[in-house]
């Protein structure tokens, strides 16, 4: 794949990362509802759900940024790993949320 392909398609993910933002903010603000349930407090799914909603806009912000780096620096498999990350984590949130049935 050329350098311009991948500036191409490295932009179109960046500017999915920061779709991902607003959604990213809204989670960590209402992150705290996990516990609204007492017995939530014990459950580790609701402490890993209450940290990823929490870090999500965290890594929609630096994920971009690394992947562009890693561009800059010519490491191919890295930037594509870095770029990937807010989606899987946007994954992850949606699921731990869905098991700790918020």
């Amino acid at each position: 794949m050329t350098r311009t392909k991948q500036a191409i398609l490295l932009g179109l993910a960046t500017f999915g990362c920061f779709v991902l933002l607003p959604v990213g903010v809204v989670s960590a603000i209402a992150s705290p509802i996990v516990f609204e349930d007492p017995y939530n407090l014990e459950r580790p799914i609701a402490w890993v759900s209450f940290v990823l909603a929490l870090s999500l806009w965290i890594v929609c912000i630096a994920a971009p940024y690394g992947a562009w780096v890693a561009f800059v620096k010519r490491r191919q498999s890295l930037q594509w790993l870095a770029i990937g990350a807010p989606f899987v984590w946007f994954a992850a949130t949606a699921l731990s949320l869905m098991l700790a049935k918020v």
